[in-house]
């Protein structure tokens, strides 16, 4: 559970394992090997035993690929990881690429040539991308090959243990719904559209579908396997053997039939003639081929639990909001010490990690982090997924800006908050810049929307204050968050990239908007809200959307410019600080409870 500061990657690990992996690559007769950072699940944090881009490069962040050839390479990550992808991958071995622009495709797009064999894991990419870099391959005479065995498995020695936590069950007080429920509910849409079964992949939606939680995947309690959901409610289960007690089958019931890993590909060679439902969004390639193989019917379609998963009901909600309650006391907790004994100067970031998650452990419900804590001091808080480590831990310096952002796992919900505060006395750029996130992040808390509007077409609003002064940040302002699941989740977001995913009543959703001096400081205000009907407007002719704002804790006054904020701001900020003093001031005793009601003043 608690957070560890050894740095896992690093340049020495491409140095090391590049070698190797090119001597495999020469002994199967391939030019190349495209290596994602998903794994077999498409997680997002990979286990330890899965993260060959990390083996092969010393990359370590959540979004990346490599492409590595006889003679060159490539490493490819987002505008998060700008920064940490130089700290820790050799640009001696691997020319750094924008994951997003061009991407992988356009990097084997230059270097396809006639005669190339370029090699790939069907497991591990999703038969959408896998097309898109087919395409590129081919368009200059290169060929694409399909591999049984992955290279880097073959040679990976010290290889960590495979994950095999036991899979517990998910109490219904928790889920709002019993699993049986949720499967007959979804086998009854399977019958709408004529399908007999859907091949579930995500470790997330097997969570949720059976009300179970595992402890394959960190910060995340993912059970890694996979599931096969007929149209009459019955499913198939398919874990490895240690991770199934009697109390799981049990739970799951006569209608689950839990099946040894091992069976999966049997079981889907037997659905000749078969209509089958996979997602090619999160379900791997190698699904495709060998349901193509057996002679199935494959129907592409969204994951079918993913909807309903993202839409929280009551119980979900009102644990989320308990949740948030409890972990705001100790996130309060921890910002009074930051405004007092952290004042010195002397306390490091690594110290301010593990203080926070002394006060998350003394709420005596935490189950684990939702992530490592990002704790970002000076200029390490401009690195938008820093990762601090023994080597890179900075001292909380007089004159300059402290940025955390960290998250709870809780039984009844799932935590993600950043505060960003000042160390002595800010700057006058400082406050400007933090006033001008926070009135996006307040734009962001207000919007009135109607029902059809996506993520994408609200975030300019968290960014209007900023680009008025030129600015701007390069990551999404917002996230779906799931029920003691994942951190990230979808298919909702705000972002500037199009999603055509409407905002619907009971998703959770993160309001982050930020701004990065590279060298010189971060800031970035972070809440979860819950989408909700909006209460009618007086005069209003269509009935509209809404957030309530779930996260309960101060924002730093010291760094408001009031004379910035137009009267509706000032009232935002003074109604949420009279929230957070209603509901944590009462959880929080002597000095802390004292400077908690000077921080929730109004301006």
């Amino acid at each position: 559970m608690f957070q560890t500061y050894d740095d896992p990657g690093g340049p020495a690990l491409g140095r090391k394992h590049l070698p190797r992996l090119r001597k495999a690559l020469k002994a199967a007769g391939l030019d190349g090997f495209i290596i994602p950072h998903e794994d077999e699940w498409q997680n997002e944090y990979v286990p330890a035993a899965y993260d060959r881009l990390a083996w092969a490069t010393g990359f370590t962040g959540s979004a990346g690929a490599a492409v590595v050839m006889t003679d060159e390479a490539a490493i490819f990550t987002d505008g998060r990881y700008t920064l940490q992808v130089r700290a820790q991958v050799d640009g001696a071995l691997f020319e750094y690429r924008d994951l997003v622009d061009g991407g992988v495709p356009a990097y084997l797009r230059e270097k396809a040539k006639p005669g190339v064999r370029i090699g790939y894991d069907p497991k591990l990419h999703s038969p959408d991308s896998l097309d898109r870099l087919r395409a590129a391959t081919e368009a200059g005479g290169a060929e694409l090959v399909a591999l049984n065995l992955n290279p880097i498995d073959e040679i990976w020695d010290d290889r960590p243990p495979i994950p095999a936590a036991k899979v517990a069950p998910h109490q219904e007080s928790y889920t709002g719904e019993s699993a049986s429920s949720k499967r007959h509910r979804l086998g009854d849409g399977l019958k709408g559209e004529k399908a007999d079964a859907v091949v579930i992949t995500s470790p997330a939606s097997i969570a949720w579908l059976f009300n179970v939680r595992g402890g394959d995947v960190a910060r995340t309690p993912l059970p890694l396997g996979e599931a096969l959901l007929h149209a009459d409610g019955t499913a198939d289960l398919f874990l490895a053997d240690e991770k199934v007690s009697p109390e799981l089958r049990q739970w799951l019931g006569n209608e689950v039939a839990i099946k040894p890993s091992e069976e999966l590909q049997p079981t889907l060679a037997a659905m000749r003639g078969k209509r089958v439902r996979l997602d090619p969004s999160t379900a791997s390639a190698w699904y495709f081929e060998e349901l193509k193989k057996a002679g199935a019917e494959i129907v592409r379609g969204q994951d079918p639990v993913v909807l309903p998963r993202a839409c929280k009901n009551d119980a979900e909600i009102e644990g989320s909001r308990q949740a948030h309650i409890r972990d705001g006391a100790a996130i309060s907790r921890f910002l009074h010490w930051l405004a007092t004994d952290a004042q010195t100067g002397k306390v490091q970031e690594i110290e301010a990690c593990q203080k926070l998650e002394q006060f998350r452990h003394e709420t005596g419900a935490l189950k684990d982090l939702s992530f490592d804590s990002i704790s970002g001091a000076g200029p390490n808080g401009a690195i938008v997924h820093y990762r601090v480590t023994k080597k890179t831990n900075r001292k909380l310096a007089r004159g300059s800006l402290f940025l955390i952002d960290s998250g709870g796992q809780y039984l009844d919900g799932t935590t993600d908050i950043t505060r960003t505060v000042a160390i002595g006395r800010p700057t006058k750029e400082m406050k400007d810049r933090f006033t001008r996130v926070l009135k996006g992040h307040i734009a962001l808390s207000r919007v009135r929307f109607p029902k059809g509007t996506t993520g994408h077409q609200l975030d300019a609003l968290a960014r209007m204050s900023l680009w008025e002064g030129g600015l701007d940040y390069d990551h999404g302002t917002g996230h779906g968050v799931g029920s003691y699941l994942g951190v990230h989740e979808g298919p909702h977001r705000i972002a500037k990239f199009v999603n055509t995913q409407p905002l619907e009543p009971g998703m959770i959703v993160s309001n982050e908007p930020g701004y990065y001096k590279t060298g010189a400081y971060g800031i970035r205000i972070e809440n979860l809200q819950v989408v909700t009907p909006a209460a009618d407007i007086e005069g209003g002719e269509r009935p509209m959307l809404g957030f309530e704002t779930l996260t309960l804790a101060p924002i730093a006054r010291e760094l408001i410019v009031k004379q910035l904020l137009t009267k509706e701001e000032i009232a935002w900020v003074n109604a949420y600080h009279a929230r957070v003093w209603d509901k944590i001031g009462p959880q929080l005793e002597g000095d802390a409870k004292a400077w908690i009601e000077t921080a929730t003043k109004p301006l």
